[in-house]
């Protein structure tokens, strides 16, 4: 073969556990398209690695010796942009650290691996190697710091302007946690109720909604099984289950279950949005934003052939141009938007009539 190989993706492996070390290194050495090009045990021994070697990732521990982890992420973000992957514990206060994380400029992250001989390391090692490609290809963003929010949007639009009876269905994957804070972010308090899928284990879709109920207008929550669907209320689907609308006596219901994943995901996007479809397409507003994969785009598909309004955030302004590229590409999604002009143009949509009329 004459053709010239393809330039591997280099990557340097940050935490201070040598088992851990140790097992990425192998894992991603495995792969015939990324080599790990240093190690470090700490954010010190890092920094020089990263001088040495100019990677094209990081993978990052959450806590480690010397310098805190997001301290370290922050001086990277400022003087030498790099994609990263954070490594995280699923515990109560590693959801939290690994969210700030992403807030400070993180592509992604994962769980740490638990070391052993289980049948589930094939498939870590797997969505480690996915994640890499992924994160190393990924558009770097301002770090958007959830900690000073802006002013509450309540006031930008008077709730009985808008339809009653409207569902807001919402999908995202990478780079979706500061995506869906900007989309509701523009949204009133007393907004239609929104639905949201986004890509995130188990023991942290908690920690998500409740820093987004401290900054948004609207409620935020984990959702519920068999809770009403209400007015003023984002419902985030939780790590661990699938989120289907479903019929109560007196209305809508959030339906939860653990069925099997479903593009390899459990919470789905399709999940959500083809049981929108089935009950209330004509009355629903979906969106899609950034993420890797096709997760979303039948759902989408379906929910436009049953009438109802779709949107998709455009590639400049995504994390990863997957999600929203592979529902574009079905047929889905009737508008394409910057994600600063979302939620925007989803009030728009939702607006009465003669408020459309008269703006």
């Amino acid at each position: 073969m004459t053709a010239t190989a393809q330039r591997k993706i280099r990557v340097v492996v940050v935490d201070d556990s040598a088992l851990i070390r140790s097992l990425l290194t192998s894992i991603i050495n495995e792969a015939p398209d990324m080599e790990v090009v240093a190690t470090a045990s700490d954010p010190i021994v890092a920094r020089e690695r990263i001088r040495e070697t100019n990677p094209d990732m990081i993978t990052l521990d959450v806590e480690m010796p010397r310098m805190d982890g997001l301290e370290f992420l922050r001086r990277l973000m400022r003087l030498r942009p790099t994609p990263v992957l954070m490594i995280s514990s699923l515990t109560q206060s590693g959801s939290e650290t690994t969210l700030s994380a992403l807030e400070l400029g993180a592509v992604d992250f994962l769980p740490k691996p638990t070391v052993d001989v289980s049948n589930t390391m094939q498939d870590y090692a797997d969505d480690i190697r996915d994640k890499i490609r992924m994160v190393a290809a990924a558009r770097l963003r301002r770090p958007a710091l959830f900690a000073t929010p802006s002013a509450p949007p309540a006031s930008r639009l008077s709730p009985a302007l808008l339809r009653q009876n409207a569902i807001i269905a919402v999908g995202a994957s990478t780079g979706g946690t500061d995506a869906i804070k900007e989309f509701l972010d523009k949204l009133p308090a007393n907004c239609p109720p929104v639905m949201i899928v986004q890509h995130m284990p188990e023991g942290f879709t908690l920690s998500f909604a409740r820093r987004l109920d401290k900054l948004c207008a609207m409620h935020v929550k984990e959702a519920e099984d068999g809770e009403p669907l209400l007015r003023g209320t984002a419902y985030i689907a939780p790590g661990h289950s699938h989120m289907r609308l479903g019929k109560g006596t007196q209305g809508f219901v959030i339906c939860l279950d653990q069925s099997p994943p479903v593009n390899r995901h459990r919470p789905a996007v399709d999940v959500l949005f083809e049981s929108v479809a089935n009950l209330a397409a004509p009355q629903t507003v979906a969106v899609i934003l950034t993420g890797m994969g096709k997760d979303g785009a039948h759902g989408m598909l379906q929910l436009r052939q049953g009438g109802a309004i779709t949107f998709a955030q455009d590639e400049a302004s995504c994390v990863v141009y997957g999600m929203p590229r592979e529902a574009v590409a079905q047929g889905g999604v009737m508008h394409v938007h910057p994600l600063a002009q979302l939620g925007d143009k989803v009030l728009d949509v939702l607006r009465l009539p003669h408020e459309r009329a008269g703006a």
